[in-house]
């Protein structure tokens, strides 16, 4: 064979062997000829080969690209979630969401029926065979929402400042003047003339002016807008009154939507009003017989829910901070500093964190965003978020694609500027076993040295994606890309910071896994000669004990 190969390189080179003096056969020698159909074959036979190979390591399209054209620190690592809806609900608009980054399709169970969300389901996991993406779903419950208004229209309704508002329990079809139904019998128990009724976080305000019965007669003070299903509150000398319901988190319908996700195969459910870690135990417990592989995400949304935020974050699997009907319950100016305060305990428990709600509010119906919004993505970004959520910017707006790319390039921008400063802080050792805690310090220090030696990538080689989300928990410049053998791992780690999850067929021999890998993304155009690489595994032989295998290598680019 090396000999075939030689003669193949002096025949590229074009020399004429005629008139040289080599122990060669003559060009039109018989044997010169099968020689020639053998390097050729031989030729041909390698590089189907080779694209065999290139089959077996499923890389997402989109980060493909993304690595060919900007490098491996050009790589975007905040994740980005859209929900679908009827503006972006057919396969092509699907596609360029794809295209666009989303990694993870969000659908929201309080609207459209099961036929349309699970034809959108099918739609994705088509796009992803097909076209080789690789892009999550995520589905939302509705909850045992209690505070919600309903004025009877399909569009909005402007509350005029002085006008007399009706707010009963009564239920009619339709809509009458003045007159908006509460969806809960006791909604008003407890609640004093002159407190204040404020909807959606403060889109409009009303005095309470009497009390009759059930229901509740109030002045506009704040004109707006009042939506369909609309979110309201009631404050008191400037503080949320309190009000306690013993209503289910889960309803009859939550539980026939769960089932369904898990028949249709989702990767995460984001539980609506989450009170405490009872309700998300509760739900890991019945996903345990049925379907394990679910990520369940707590959302928090509610007074409540701050109050036991830490057990509600050690019992979840994610978070997501639904900032619209937070705002509804604290103080608009506590937002940032409550948003920040959850992002950073995500972080240290290792628990990726969704920002959500009105990051491109405007964009719902205008083709730009403000500054204002561009600074609060950006300062998400900065705060290490996992993830931007998109909600009626791409579920019903007329700008889903422009959207989606503000949050690319601001996200990506804003990186770069950020990995100056990337000084690594502190993390509190989350680990109780021995295996892993070793497994939390070998990605601790394995982040510090990516960042000291200014390494290309970190290569993480993980069966169920521990490793590839301690890693994540770091926030090391470079990108992690996870190579596993689980379908359910690859797309539990589309939602972590800066983590690339690619499907590969791992095998007990690491040194083979590297080889193949790195030799696989090279021919692909994704690596080059020189390249610096750091890599780590939790792969562990059988023949070897979890606490002797752990360990991480320095691997140049050949």
């Amino acid at each position: 064979m090396a000999s075939m190969a030689a003669e193949f390189a002096l025949l590229s080179s074009g020399l004429n062997f005629k008139k040289r003096v080599f122990n060669l056969p003559t060009t039109s020698s018989p044997r010169f000829k099968q020689k020639i159909n053998c390097i050729t074959t031989t030729k041909a036979l390698l590089q189907e080969e080779l694209k065999k190979e290139e089959e077996d390591l499923k890389f997402d399209v989109v980060k493909e690209i993304e690595l060919r054209e900007n490098g491996f620190m050009g790589m975007r690592k905040t994740k980005l979630v859209c929900t679908v809806g009827p503006a972006c609900s057919s396969y092509e608009e699907l596609e360029n969401l794809a295209l666009g980054g989303m990694n993870v399709a969000r659908l929201n169970m309080c609207h459209n029926t099961i036929d349309w969300h699970q034809d959108v389901i099918r739609k994705i996991n088509k796009l992803n065979l097909e076209k080789g993406f690789c892009v999550s779903v995520m589905i939302d419950t509705e909850g045992s929402q209690i505070n919600v208004l309903d004025h009877g229209s399909p569009s909005s309704v402007k509350a005029e400042e002085g006008s007399i508002w009706f707010f009963t329990t009564e239920k009619f079809d339709g809509c009458r003047p003045f007159t908006v139904q509460a969806n809960y019998e006791g909604f008003n128990e407890g609640i004093r003339e002159g407190d204040e009724l404020v909807v959606d976080g403060g889109m409009a305000t009303f005095e309470v002016i009497e009390r009759i019965g059930n229901d509740l007669r109030c002045k506009c003070t704040d004109p707006g807008l009042l939506l369909p299903r609309a979110k309201f509150s009631f404050w008191r000398d400037g503080k949320l009154v309190e009000k306690h319901h013993e209503l289910p988190t889960f309803s009859d319908k939550d539980w026939s939507d769960i089932e369904f996700g898990i028949t249709e195969g989702v990767d995460f459910i984001a539980l609506s009003f989450v009170k405490d870690a009872a309700v998300v135990k509760h739900l890991k417990d019945h996903l345990l017989t049925k379907n394990k592989f679910v990520k369940v995400l707590a959302k928090i949304e509610s007074l409540e829910s701050l109050k036991n935020l830490e057990e509600i974050v050690e019992a979840s699997d994610g978070i997501m901070v639904a900032r619209g009907d937070l705002g509804v319950e604290i103080p608009l100016e506590q937002v940032p500093a409550v948003q920040e305060e959850i992002i950073d305990l995500c972080r240290k428990l290792n628990k990726p964190v969704i920002i959500a709600s009105q990051l491109l509010e405007s964009m719902i119906e205008y083709p730009t965003p403000t500054r204002a919004e561009v600074a609060d993505v950006s300062e998400a970004v900065r705060q290490r978020a996992d993830a931007l959520m998109l909600s009626g910017e791409s579920a019903m707006g007329s700008y889903g694609q422009k959207a989606i790319s503000v949050l690319r390039m601001t996200s990506a921008r804003m990186e770069l500027w950020g990995r100056e400063e990337n000084q690594q802080s502190f993390l509190p050792q989350i680990g109780e076993s021995l295996p892993d805690q070793v497994a939390e310090q070998i990605c601790s220090c394995a982040c510090q040295m990516a960042n000291k030696l200014g390494v290309d990538a970190i290569l993480v080689y993980t069966t169920h994606g521990q490793m590839a989300s301690l890693l994540s928990r770091n926030r090391p410049n470079t990108p992690i890309f996870a190579f596993t053998n689980k379908s359910n791992t690859r797309m539990a780690l589309t939602l972590e910071w800066g983590v690339v999850p690619i499907a590969f067929d791992l095998s007990d021999d690491m040194d083979a896994n590297v080889s193949k890998t790195t030799r696989l993304m090279k021919a692909k155009g994704m690596m080059r000669q020189g390249d610096v690489i750091l890599v780590v595994s939790d792969v562990i032989p059988k023949s070897v004990t979890p606490s002797v295998y752990q360990s991480f290598q320095v691997v140049v680019i050949e």
